[in-house]
Parts: C-alpha cells; sequence; structure tokens
C-alpha cells in the first residue's frame, strides 16, 4: 500500500517508521537502538533563501509596518484589518485566481490570519500547530506541533494567529501554554504556563507583543475562571505582569460583587487579542461573559464582565472601562476588542472606539489619554429585542425585564446567544469611512435558566438554549457598511442560507475580502457599495481572517478555510429547523492564496 505523507509517494513501512521519528525542538532526532554503533548526524540542511533575507520585526516595524508585509493578525495595533495595497482593484479583480493551497493536516474551524513577513509566512492551526511556508510558492518551510496533554480542557481548540517580534515567533498553545519558537527554524525557545488547565484555563486567542512585551488572555468563560490577561519578557518567557478582569475584594470594581465569593468564578475571559494605541501606550482589550451564566446568580454589575477595559502596557494597571451589558445573562461575551477610530460628530473629532458588540449595539467611545472612555452613542446593527432604551449620556443599557434569563424562567431575546457578531474582526477603510461587519443578523434564542454548581474542571453554565430565525426573516446573514462620521447604515450584502463568521479585509484600492458563510464561498465586495465583484469556492468554509502583501512586485492575498466549531453547530441547528435549507459544511483546513493571474 502507498499513500501520501508530507507531500511525498511513500509505503507504509516508510510512513510507520517516519511516525517513529521524534520532533525536538524543530530538529529531528532519530531512535538509539541498543548496541548499534554510533551514526554520525546529518548535516543541517542548508537555510532556505527566503530565511536568508528574513528581517527581524522590530518595535517601529510593528508601529510602521511595510505595506507590502502583515506583520499583524489585524495588520496595524489599531485593528483596523486595512491595507494600502492597491494593485488588486475593483476593475480586476475578477481575473484574481488561485496561486497556491496548502492543506494543514486538520479539521475544525480555521481562524487564524497567515503573517508574512519579507516573503516568510507564519500561520498558526488547529492540532495545536505552526506552520512557515515561503510565501510565493507556497513550500513548507517548517511545521511545529505541540502535543495537548491527555485529559486536557480545551472547549474551543481553535487558533487565532500567532505574533512576530525580533527573530521569533509567539503560539499560544491551547492547554494554557505560551511558546516562543526561532522564526527560521522552528525550533522551541522558550515555554511560559500561563494557567492551569486543570482549572478549566486554556489558550485561543493570538497573542499580542507591544511596549516590547508578549501579550496573551485566557479562555474559560464557561468553566468557571478568573480571567487575566498576562504579559511575558519576549527574551525569556518570565510573567511581567498579570491583570484579572474579575476584581477581588477591595480592588477597584470590587462593589459590583456584593455577593459572597462569586467573583472568585466570575468568568470574564479575554479570548480575543487587544488592540494598541502606541501614543499613549494603552491596550484596549474586551471582556466576556459572567460565570455562570445567569446575573441573578451574581447581584451587581459585576465588572467587568461584558466590558473593554483600558490597560496600561507598562504594568497592566486597568485605568480606564466600559461596560456594555452590567449583570450580563446572555452568554454576550463582549471580547473583540474596539477599532481605534477617530471619527466626527456635531463638527468635533473625537479619538474614537467603536466597538461592534454582540449585544447586537455598535458602540462609539471616546478614548481618553490616560485610560477613561466616555459614552458617544450607540444604536442597533441587526435585530435586538432586549434593550429597552440607552442612557444617551452613561452609555447605560435598560433591559427588558421580559427578555432577561433567570433561574426557572424561559425568555425568548435577539440576538442569539452567540450574539450579532461573535469573534470575527470587522474592517474599516480611512479611505471610505465605512466599518466593515460580518453579522449573524436574524437569529434569535430562547434561554432557560438553571442553578449549576462549581466543580474544578467543570462546566459551570446554568442555561439552557435553542435557536430559531426571526419571525419574516428572509436572510441570516450579512455583510454592512457603516459611516463612522454618522454612525449610519450605508449598505448591506446579505446570506440567506448562512450566518457570517469570517473576519474582514478592507484595501486602499476600494476592495471588502472575506467569506464566512457556508456556501464555502471567498468574495471580493466593492468597498463604497457592496455590489459583488468576484467570489470563488474553496474546500471548506472560510473562517480565516484575510491577509495581503506584496512580493517582487505582485499583491497576494491569504486565508484560511475550514469550517468548525460554533460555525458548524448553528449550521446544524438551522438545518435541523428547516431539513435541507442549511446543509453541512464540508471538513478539512487549507490556506487559499490568490494573485492576479494566478501562477506563482
Amino acid at each position: 500500500m502507498k499513500r501520501l505523507f508530507g507531500g511525498v509517494l511513500c509505503s507504509a513501512a516508510m510512513v510507520i517508521a517516519t511516525l517513529s521519528i521524534k520532533s525536538v525542538g524543530g530538529a529531528v532526532q532519530q531512535p538509539s537502538t541498543p548496541g548499534s554503533l554510533a551514526v554520525a548526524p546529518a548535516p543541517p540542511a542548508p537555510t532556505p533563501a527566503v530565511m536568508r533575507n528574513y528581517q527581524p520585526v522590530t518595535a517601529e516595524r510593528l508601529k510602521n509596518p511595510e505595506p507590502g508585509n502583515w506583520l499583524q493578525v489585524r495588520g496595524t495595533y489599531n485593528g483596523w484589518g486595512y491595507s494600502p495595497l492597491d494593485q488588486i482593484t475593483p476593475a480586476n479583480v475578477k481575473q484574481l485566481s488561485l496561486a497556491w493551497v496548502f492543506s494543514t493536516g486538520a479539521v475544525n474551524a480555521h481562524e487564524a490570519a497567515p503573517l508574512v513577513n519579507n516573503g516568510a509566512m507564519f500561520v498558526s492551526a488547529p492540532g495545536n500547530q505552526v506552520i512557515a511556508l515561503d510565501a510565493r510558492t507556497g513550500t513548507l518551510l517548517w511545521r511545529y506541533r505541540r502535543e495537548v496533554p491527555p485529559g486536557a480542557i480545551v472547549m474551543h481548540p481553535v487558533s487565532r494567529g500567532v505574533a512576530l517580534y525580533g527573530n521569533k515567533v509567539f503560539f499560544a498553545s491551547n492547554a494554557a501554554v505560551l511558546v516562543a519558537l526561532d522564526a527560521a527554524t522552528g525550533a522551541e525557545l522558550w515555554t511560559a504556563t500561563v494557567e492551569d488547565n486543570k482549572k478549566g484555563y486554556y489558550l485561543t486567542a493570538a497573542p499580542l507583543v507591544a511596549d516590547g512585551k508578549v501579550m496573551v488572555g485566557v479562555s474559560g468563560g464557561e468553566w468557571g475562571i478568573r480571567g487575566f490577561v498576562a504579559a511575558f519578557d519576549v527574551e525569556t518567557g518570565k510573567e511581567l505582569w498579570r491583570a484579572f478582569t474579575i476584581p477581588a475584594p477591595g480592588e477597584p470594581g470590587s462593589e459590583t460583587w456584593p455577593k459572597g465569593d462569586e467573583w472568585k468564578t466570575g468568568g470574564g475571559p479575554t479570548w480575543v487579542s487587544g488592540n494598541y494605541d502606541p501614543a499613549t501606550n494603552l491596550l484596549y482589550w474586551g471582556v466576556g461573559n459572567g460565570g455562570p451564566w445567569i446575573g441573578e446568580l451574581r447581584p451587581g454589575d459585576n465588572l467587568y464582565t461584558s466590558s473593554t477595559i483600558a490597560l496600561d502596557a507598562s504594568n497592566g494597571k486597568i485605568v480606564g472601562h466600559f461596560q456594555y451589558d452590567p449583570n450580563e445573562s446572555f452568554d454576550w461575551d463582549e471580547v473583540s476588542p474596539p477599532l481605534l477610530v477617530d471619527f466626527t460628530r456635531n463638527g468635533r473629532t473625537i479619538s474614537g472606539l467603536v466597538n461592534v458588540a454582540r449585544d447586537g449595539y455598535m458602540f462609539f467611545l471616546e478614548r481618553g489619554s490616560k485610560g477613561p472612555i466616555r459614552f458617544i452613542d450607540a444604536n442597533p446593527y441587526v435585530l435586538q429585542t432586549v434593550f429597552k432604551g440607552v442612557d444617551p449620556k452613561t452609555g447605560r443599557i435598560e433591559y427588558d425585564p421580559a427578555r432577561k434569563p433567570g433561574v426557572g424562567k424561559t425568555v425568548d431575546f435577539c440576538p442569539m446567544w452567540l450574539g450579532g457578531k461573535n469573534w470575527q474582526p470587522a474592517a474599516f477603510s480611512p479611505k471610505t469611512r465605512l466599518i466593515y461587519i460580518p453579522t449573524s443578523a436574524n437569529l434569535c434564542s430562547s434561554m432557560t435558566g438553571t442553578t449549576p454548581v462549581y466543580r474544578p474542571g467543570s462546566t459551570y453554565t446554568g442555561g439552557r438554549n435553542t435557536l430559531f430565525i426571526a419571525p419574516g426573516a428572509d436572510h441570516v446573514g450579512e455583510t454592512q457598511a457603516w459611516n463612522v462620521d454618522t454612525g449610519k447604515k450605508v449598505w448591506s450584502y446579505n446570506f440567506p442560507t448562512s450566518s457570517n463568521w469570517g473576519g474582514l479585509l478592507a484595501t486602499a484600492s476600494g476592495l471588502v475580502l472575506g467569506g464566512g458563510t457556508a456556501d464555502r464561498m471567498f468574495r471580493a465586495l466593492d468597498a463604497s457599495t457592496g455590489r459583488l465583484l468576484w467570489q470563488m469556492p474553496t474546500n471548506s468554509g472560510v473562517m480565516g481572517q484575510p491577509s495581503t502583501f506584496m512580493i517582487d512586485g505582485k499583491q497576494y492575498v491569504a486565508v484560511f478555510s475550514g469550517w468548525g466549531g460554533d460555525a458548524r453547530g448553528v449550521q446544524g441547528r438551522l438545518n435541523a429547523l428547516r431539513p435541507g435549507e442549511f446543509p453541512e459544511v464540508p471538513d478539512g483546513g487549507a490556506l487559499w492564496v490568490f494573485t492576479l493571474s494566478g501562477g506563482q
């Protein structure tokens, strides 16, 4: 029997022999046999040309990246997901075709953004792996895998990307271990245990490098954790600070946890990377749901759940916050960080934060130079049935009590528990002044609250939910565009049979690129009008965050295809509601890279 292994046609015996070799820090160690003769080690493989040209990623380059590289998950610290490249345009995008494709060998949701530095591409994938490729040809340079310990708690086994700094690649492995790799070889340089995975802490976010530190947030909001963001030394992996999102007694915000020890298991996960303002050295990080889900079990506003927090990058101190949903009871994590976008209101330019919240409202906020965050305005961007109103001065919302779940109480609410927009990032173009949003526009939930018992290492949710489509809705997903200066919707591109689970990319040439839908398409829309300009089917659903880069004067676009996670769960529930209308999406992860006229 012969089969493909690592891109080479091998016999079964060769495959078995290959699998017995252990990867050690990027090198290969042959198994020893007692009594055998010593064999001289093989000479090291020659360094690929793309790695000989590797340019260390400096703090200055992260602040001002070259247009032809993509050095961070969202391109820049402000989270815009915007590229100044303009070779691929609305006029020629129909010529976009496949340059190369690379299969990861993994299933489940592929949500990472490919990073590119001088022709070397780095991306993480399910299976706790980091892959380095020649960005021009798709040739594998190295692959790192980290074994997940038996019995590890990883509710969502995904990775949303890596971070680059110096000659290192930083990776947040699922079992709550931060890893630094050598960019040239994939060799492990250091590891740091972020928290005890047996307590329910795990990692899914891309690390963020800022102020000379590498930072990461934690997942596990459904396991009774106490959320935090932690910073580590880039050279040694030593922890430098830890900022808890649930205050202990006596700390600022602790008065919002008035009942007993609920703060110890209060949730507040931070499972998406924050954004950063180098001018003020402030981080803006999103904080997720409270634990357990039902707010009446943890009285008070419960800071800093369902909030954006401003952190001083030098020491991790929380210097500002805005809470979207006090005493949040809907599983509405607000972990997506706000985009740092300056906008105008009444003739005044505001140093802004724009958060497209999971609760179905878009919040416009003002970021203070010392940290405080001030409310400007907010409006729903999808069907929202929970809020009776928003205070125009403070931004504090008023719930409709008939729509708030409680223990033994069943309520209907829109948007669904997974939100009008989940983790998938919006994009912003400074040329059009539009923010582009991937949404689940007309999906709603019924939720019944229960009283869970906290046990370390077990789920701690306290809620049962179902899904339904809003009555009269003719679609369930959208890509939307809103003007940040007027706060008005400009256009919407609708998807009848799928919500939108993909991150978006905007370009200076006037394109919005993204996938996110069950039809497996990756598409380009006109950034000004929303008109469909081009689309191509991939092997699975496109859940990745697109990036774009240039090599030898040629612009490329890269994106992961690979359906799974919550997207698969929602699609399955929709198909149960209306059999045959929401078909299953094929499995399989692959990195797709496109360029004009294809080829290499």
